[in-house]
């Protein structure tokens, strides 16, 4: 028996554009006017429709519903999101990304993805999936150590910040050994100017952010997003008066944590904890 053709997602976002411009022009729709009937922007429709924005599962569901689609546009996107290198729940974050101007992150109580150690990863994902093969463990701390390569680079592109709380740097995810890698590590990006490092003691008292890790990215021709994660789940937030509030909210985060060079220090005594 043939294997099955493996798909470009790529192409597959083109063609979902090119059929949504198609299907709405024949519905008599504007991009505006779709875009009030399925609770969300013209413009979004539009990036959409030219495959610069990667649908969502919900907005494919109601764009069936207005268009008579029969479940046709989500289909399509399941095939999508099923492509990717990443969990459906974050593919279309992991598009924005490549696109961002500035990604800014928050992290509660893990390492943000973009400074993992494969190690760390490793660790962290046999924790949370006890039962999958190492086979598929490895395809999924490559494509993130592949997706933190594209974005970790010089000359820095794009601006990247990171919020970390101290709590992150005190949960031994994977023993000594890879939390005093995983802190070098972190401390290395800081040294090498590729990113901004905060950490935010546990002095730095209450934050609205504290109820998990979120990544604000602003863009240079695009409204500002929000992606917010779980563990099995995430969400992207393209509301502006929510996304403003997690701006807000970020903003006083930066302002109560340690400064680059104190968190340095931190990161460093912290490190020294792990010393064998």
């Amino acid at each position: 028996m043939s294997q099955p053709k493996q798909l470009d997602p790529v192409s597959m976002g083109e063609f979902y554009g090119a059929e949504l411009r198609r299907r709405r022009e024949d519905a008599g729709l504007t991009q505006g006017g779709l875009g009030d009937l399925v609770y969300c922007s013209g413009p979004y429709i539009g990036q959409i429709e030219i495959a610069i924005r990667r649908p969502q599962l919900d907005l494919s569901e109601r764009i069936d519903g207005v268009l008579g689609a029969d479940g046709f546009f989500r289909r399509l996107c399941a095939a999508i999101l099923k492509a990717s290198k990443f969990a459906e729940y974050f593919a279309a974050a992991a598009e924005l990304e490549r696109r961002a101007k500035a990604i800014c992150d928050f992290a509660t109580m893990v390492v943000p993805g973009l400074l993992q150690t494969e190690a760390y990863t490793r660790a962290l994902v046999r924790s949370a999936r006890p039962l999958v093969d190492q086979e598929k463990i490895e395809q999924l701390v490559c494509a993130r150590q592949e997706r933190a390569r594209a974005l970790l680079k010089d000359p820095v592109d794009p601006e990247l910040w990171f919020v970390i709380h101290e709590a992150v740097l005190r949960v031994p995810v994977g023993g000594g050994d890879v939390m005093r890698e995983q802190l070098e590590h972190i401390a290395e990006v800081s040294r090498g100017h590729r990113a901004i490092v905060q950490v935010m003691p546990f002095s730095g008292g209450v934050n609205p952010l504290l109820y998990g890790s979120m990544t604000l990215m602003t863009f240079v021709e695009e409204p500002p997003v929000v992606y917010t994660e779980s563990a099995y789940s995430g969400q992207l937030i393209e509301d502006p008066a929510v996304v403003a509030n997690f701006a807000k909210s970020y903003d006083l985060a930066r302002a109560a944590a340690l400064s680059p060079e104190a968190s340095l220090a931190f990161i460093g005594r912290l490190g020294e904890g792990y010393t064998p």
